[in-house]
């Protein structure tokens, strides 16, 4: 491009490592799915959208930079033993560094304390010390047990801060591909849900025609 004279059209802020490696879909598809899709899910995701493979390490950085948390709480599965088990403990710095036992922060917020996020959805607190969900996300799995794997919840009128169960649709991640790729989440939660009976249709039809 640079022997040829060729412009890519990005803002500069965007050239460098983004420009090389994601094209304006990949970001825009990045950006609309990241919510409770990790780094190794969204590699997925992306190769079977756009045919790129991208690294979970690379996927891992994008979010990183554009500070994007996808509301997964990153917990070790039961049975998990630590690395450090066993191993004496030791600290950077000086013992007057360190907070003493039961020490509360002056910041510090109790569990069921809520806070919006940057990305204006609603947070709470579920545990400590510092442990937030996604409210919308934990009211869904409150009424209808734990979200499978694979599947997220959405707005069914894209207004985050609606948080009424009739609100609240679990659709799959493939299912979510396609709604936003055709502008299918409607803002009445009704004609949404008719939009995902339209991408089921589609994914029938393609079924056979592959058969």
């Amino acid at each position: 491009m640079k022997n040829h004279n060729l412009k890519n059209g990005l803002p500069t802020r965007m050239k460098g490592e983004c420009a090389n490696l994601y094209s304006k879909e990949a970001r825009e598809f990045i950006n609309k799915n990241y919510i409770g899709t990790g780094h190794e899910d969204m590699t997925v995701l992306l190769k079977e959208a756009f045919e790129i493979s991208y690294t979970k390490e690379q996927i891992k950085g994008y979010y990183a930079r554009f500070k994007l948390d996808s509301g997964l709480t990153g917990q070790y599965p039961k049975g998990h033993v630590p690395f450090n088990k066993d191993k004496k403990k030791y600290w950077v710095g000086g013992e007057e560094t360190q907070f003493k036992k039961g020490h509360i922060p002056n910041n510090h917020r109790e569990v069921g304390s809520e806070r919006i996020s940057v990305d204006g959805y609603i947070e709470i607190k579920i545990a400590e010390p510092n442990k937030w969900r996604f409210k919308y996300v934990v009211a869904w799995e409150e009424y209808n047990g734990p979200l499978s794997r694979g599947y997220c919840v959405i707005f069914g009128d894209r207004n985050k801060l609606n948080l009424d169960i009739n609100n609240l649709i679990s659709v799959s991640r493939k299912q979510l591909m396609v709604l936003n790729h055709y502008g299918l989440i409607q803002k009445d939660a009704n004609l949404t849900r008719i939009g995902i009976v339209i991408v089921d249709i589609k994914s029938k039809i393609n079924e056979r025609k592959s058969s």
